[in-house]
């Protein structure tokens, strides 16, 4: 059942339905009460349960399995791994369009000519048509549009399409019909679009691409992983294409996995230049009709019709593949892989592996700077390890140039948040009509706001964070309920009127850059400016036809994107990434920067980096500027090893809910005494988290470190035990309790 239930439930199968329910068929029934639900059958059996009363199965609304085997088997290892219920991978997994059953295909009229006539015959018609103006146009309309040749099969025309070109009602398009001349004619299309059905040859490989394709494939033969270690724009994705091709060739298809939405716009472009109309996307932009029609092409066995090759974010994991060959999770070092709420909590690269190895299929993990768990992997033989160390059309990599702020400020020669480094590559760059980046992680105007005067923030009144100012539409908004108020022109405290902005977002970037280059064009891509389906597309277009100097982003910008012209690239506070409360925050401030480092000249023109940082002598800063991943992996083993954390230990983490703050105290104490007794020391917490309250729900925390030698099935057993006894006596209170496995 899509429900947050624990178990299955047995139905009787009414004499009508035999032989047509079996596993993995939808059906509906009655649950809980008088509510109906779409189920999945697990299983078709003749043992009776003790129940007198059997509820029957009321109807199937399909002729077919909606969910394989295989796809069953991966819903209930992602339940027992990640310690969720198979009804909440359930409703994570299926599209709400076939749960709810109202997927309905789209319906388009074309127009086509209604008998094959010769030239002289159609010029008779049109000449007939003098005293018909309108008809005469829209017959003209329709040849041009259908690119119409004697002899040869004209192209079908969109009805829609057709009365746009004319301006004029349906009428005229009625009267022709009626004088025998033009056909409509109903058809279901895509509402995803159509591909082109003509396809590109492979691009040759470069020497060194070509080695590192040789090597993926040797290792396939001994190996089930292989990790890609390749620099920025050393071209990754098109070994990747000859893979794919491989694979597509024998009849198998390939799922290609990126972690944000962002990245499929260009990525898109180039698979379908070389397998045209098989290759889907699937995010979480789509609407349902659209992920519904998605699920049904994947599960198509017609080659004609059905998807071989998926360009997917974390949730297409989910879809109905049958015969995979081949997992793709490239930048697979990056956070938003993870799932953090609701349930099943999981981790779409570890994921992946497992659903490849249902399939029986291959995983390619590819990276520039890969996580420390996938290189150690690949350095103890678990992975095999190929790697790519040159940039394609030996490119050098970007110059890095460190910007030191706390020195710019001192001598008073920062422009607003620009050192004089940057604003000089900036300018060089505007010069010569190349186009920059200028990543900064916050997005709004300020972090937040303070009275001058007593010191007051504002704070969301459900969370414990401050509100983040948004010029745009001058209110106080928090990022983690959606709260907000305008824009307090006094203070709350002390009614002074010296409210002021702190710190700064990407908002404020894109208003004193354009105050700094008046004549620069620019953009900003951040969740604020993108939230709409085709956001992505347009800004990312924008930029790629040279109609933008500057675009300013967080994250989504730093990573796959590439652009010809693009040859500066600032980072503005790499402090703000380093100093984070987070065993990984090296780690990650390396990726990020490494990452958005790459975006800079990547064709033809070495590109130049500028970092501003407070502390220039920064050890993971300097790793930055060599491009040192090696060095990086060193230094973080040690400390990981030294203080036991991943990839020397697994970690699982439960968060505690309630919405009173004595409760919670008192239950999270409980649970973590249970915990200590079972597991010992290696139980921390249970502490509050830096963000202790969220939506008006108090947090508490506890982490459990568990040794890599010990079996993880008995540790989420005993957890599972200590927090049902939690459960058992709260009763029916408002404690929320949520196991998070690998959470970082």
């Amino acid at each position: 059942m899509p429900l947050a239930v624990k178990g299955r439930y047995t139905y009787s199968i009414p004499e009508p339905l035999e032989g047509i329910v079996c596993p993995g068929i939808r059906v509906n029934v009655q649950f809980g009460g008088n509510r109906m639900y779409s189920g999945i059958v697990f299983s078709v059996h003749d043992r009776k349960p003790d129940s007198d009363k059997l509820k029957p199965i009321i109807a199937v609304p399909d002729t077919f399995p909606l969910v394989n085997d295989i796809q069953l088997k991966f819903w209930i290892w992602m339940s027992e791994y990640y310690m969720c219920t198979e009804g909440e991978v359930m409703k994570a997994a299926l599209p709400s369009d076939i749960v709810i059953d109202n997927y309905k295909p789209r319906i388009e009229t074309f127009i086509t000519l209604a008998n094959r006539l010769s030239d002289r015959e159609l010029n008779s018609i049109l000449d007939k048509l003098v005293k018909a103006p309108k008809q005469q146009d829209a017959l003209s309309a329709y040849l041009r549009l259908s690119e119409y040749v004697a002899g040869a099969e004209p192209l079908p025309v969109k009805k829609s399409h057709l009365l746009s070109e004319i301006r004029s009602t349906s009428a005229v398009i009625d009267s022709l019909t009626a004088k025998g001349i033009l056909l409509p004619v109903a058809k279901e299309v895509s509402r995803l679009g159509i591909a082109d059905s003509f396809t590109e040859p492979v691009k040759n490989l470069s020497q060194e691409q070509g080695n590192a394709h040789m090597a993926i494939k040797s290792i396939f033969r001994d190996k089930e992983i292989v990790l890609l270690h390749g620099v920025t724009s050393s071209g990754k994705t098109e070994i990747y294409i000859h893979l794919i091709e491989e694979q597509l060739r024998v009849g198998k298809q390939v799922l290609y996995m990126l972690p944000e939405i962002a990245l499929t716009t260009q990525i898109i472009q180039r698979l379908r230049k070389h397998f045209g109309a098989a290759t889907g996307v699937y995010h979480s932009r789509l609407n349902d009709h659209e992920r519904a029609e998605i699920w049904k092409r994947v599960s198509s066995e017609d080659v004609n019709d059905g998807y071989r090759l998926i360009l997917g974010v974390r949730s297409s994991l989910f879809l109905p593949f049958g015969n995979l060959g081949l997992i793709i999770i490239d930048e697979e070092h990056d956070g938003s892989y993870k799932q953090h709420d609701p349930a099943p909590r999981y981790h779409a690269r570890d994921s992946a592996i497992m659903l490849a190895m249902l399939h029986g299929a291959k995983t390619i993990l590819g990276s520039a700077s890969p996580s420390i768990e996938s290189y150690n992997n690949a350095l103890k033989g678990k992975y095999g390890l190929a790697e790519l160390m040159e940039r394609y059309g030996q490119i050098k990599l970007p110059e890095i140039v460190l910007a030191n702020t706390r020195e710019a400020y001192r001598k008073k020669l920062m422009v607003s948040h620009f050192t004089p480094e940057l604003l000089y590559a900036i300018d060089d760059a505007l010069g010569r009509e190349e186009q920059i980046i200028l990543f900064q992680n916050r997005r709004g105007f300020s972090p937040y706001i303070e009275c001058s005067e007593c010191g007051w923030i504002p704070v969301c009144v459900q969370c414990a964070v401050n509100l983040t100012y948004h010029k745009g539409i001058a209110r106080l908004v928090c990022h983690y309920c959606g709260f907000s108020i305008p824009m307090p022109s006094k203070c709350d405290s002390c009614h002074s009127s010296a409210m002021v902005t702190k710190g700064f977002g990407t908002e404020k970037i894109e208003d004193e850059i354009k105050i700094v280059f008046p004549n620069a064009r620019v953009a900003r891509m951040d969740q604020d400016t993108t939230r709409n389906k085709n956001s992505f597309d347009k800004i990312i277009k924008a930029f790629e036809d040279r109609q933008i100097d500057i675009l300013i982003g967080t994250q989504m910008i730093s990573k796959g994107l590439d652009f010809e012209n693009l040859t500066i690239v600032g980072i503005l506070n790499a402090d703000n990434l380093l100093n984070f409360p987070d065993f990984r925050a090296h780690e990650r401030s390396f990726q990020l920067m490494e990452q958005v480092s790459g975006r800079a000249g990547r064709r033809q023109k070495q590109g130049r980096v500028v970092i501003q940082t407070s502390d220039p002598a920064n050890k993971i800063i300097r790793l930055v500027l060599r491009h040192d991943y090696r060095s990086l992996f060193k230094l973080q083993a040690e400390e990981r090893m030294t203080f036991n954390y991943p990839p020397f230990c697994r970690m699982i983490k439960i968060n505690i809910r309630h919405k009173e703050r004595e409760r919670l105290n008192y239950y999270a104490d409980l649970l973590g005494k249970e915990l200590k007794e079972i597991f010992g020391r290696r139980v921390l917490g249970p502490e509050s988290p830096v963000i202790s309250q969220i939506q008006s729900w108090y947090i508490k925390t506890i982490l459990i470190k568990i040794e890599r030698e010990k079996p993880p099935a008995k540790a989420r057993q005993f957890i599972a035990e200590a927090i049902a006894l939690i459960d058992k006596e709260k009763g029916t209170g408002s404690l929320r309790i949520a196991v998070d496995v690998d959470p970082y």
